[in-house]
């Protein structure tokens, strides 16, 4: 995805702190998940099927990527 995606509505997670370390999200379409991070909104974005982004978020609160 390129930088014309500021157009979209981007959104971050109601749990993010005000620390400016989070990510972004955008819903394309209906198959897409954007991803973006929060401070370079005008940088790059990775784009995820939405299917693969909802293995992903499980995957996370199941602790698989947990450092021990």
């Amino acid at each position: 995805m390129h930088r014309e995606d500021t157009a979209l509505s981007w959104r971050k997670s109601s749990y993010s702190g005000n620390n400016g370390a989070c990510v972004e999200i955008a819903l394309p379409d209906t198959q897409t998940i954007a991803v973006r991070d929060s401070k370079d909104p005008a940088g790059p974005t990775l784009s995820f099927s939405s299917r693969g982004w909802s293995a992903f978020v499980a995957e996370v609160g199941q602790g698989a990527f947990d450092r021990p």
